[in-house]
């Protein structure tokens, strides 16, 4: 049986708004799934809207928030390789994964939400039935989608993701484009959480969606779980 091949989905965007602070790919949201997915014996694909260097929060990569993960991806040399040659989304195609996972990071929040290759790309996954992994500003992916009927994806799914409060905390409220908490509220999803900065996950369907950075095991956990599942229920590779 060949391995479970995940793509994996990170922010090209590095600017902080208007403030000329840099921002990026929160570097936990990688790392911890990275060597889960990794030791777990599944394959990946790192991709970005624009592919090569994926930019890095700066503050994710500080000893304060570091972690077993996170300290061995910034010694890891093929690690950050794939972190310097990410492949562009318009290259890939759904069938060629079993599932995919979405990272957050600020950044996210200006490069994904109209994304149209990425919209179209994970429109794919949900139509093939294939799971559809999202963490923290990672799930702001999700607000282009549309379901096969024309209509909203999120409406009416169990989501969570960021929270309002969360970026109370981090003094970042007037600083994004948009509250991703509330947009998906307004596009109808019921959204949840958990407390703030503690893992929190939810599953619908093919979606798995996490809150924040510490849902990171949880998330890429579930997310093997469920697609191993789904193969042996169904005898095949996809949901």
């Amino acid at each position: 049986m060949r391995p479970t091949k995940i793509l994996i989905i990170a922010t090209s965007h590095q600017q902080l708004g208007d403030t000329g602070r840099k921002t990026g790919l929160w570097l936990e949201e990688l790392a911890v799934p990275y060597y889960i997915f990794k030791e777990a014996g599944a394959t990946h694909v790192l991709a970005s809207p624009k592919g090569g260097s994926v930019p890095l929060d700066r503050k994710s990569e500080s000893i304060i928030v570091a972690n077993t993960s996170t300290r061995r991806f910034q010694k890891d040399p093929d690690a950050l390789a794939e972190l310097a040659h990410s492949i562009p989304l318009h290259t890939l195609k759904a069938e060629d994964f079993d599932a995919v996972y979405l990272t957050g990071g600020h950044g996210a929040l200006w490069d994904f939400p109209g994304n149209e290759p990425l919209r179209s790309l994970l429109e794919d996954f949900d139509r093939q039935h294939r799971f559809i992994g999202a963490i923290c500003h990672g799930v702001s992916a999700l607000l282009s989608m549309k379901t096969t009927q024309g209509e909203t994806f999120v409406k009416g799914r169990q989501l969570t993701a960021a929270c309002d409060s969360e970026e109370r905390v981090l003094g970042l409220t007037d600083t994004l484009p948009f509250s991703l908490e509330s947009a998906l509220i307004a596009a109808g999803a019921v959204y949840s959480k958990g407390p703030d900065f503690d893992s929190h996950i939810l599953m619908d369907g093919n979606v798995i969606t996490g809150q924040n950075s510490s849902s990171s095991k949880d998330l890429a956990k579930m997310l093997l779980v469920s697609q191993k599942e789904s193969l042996r229920r169904t005898g095949s590779s996809v949901y």
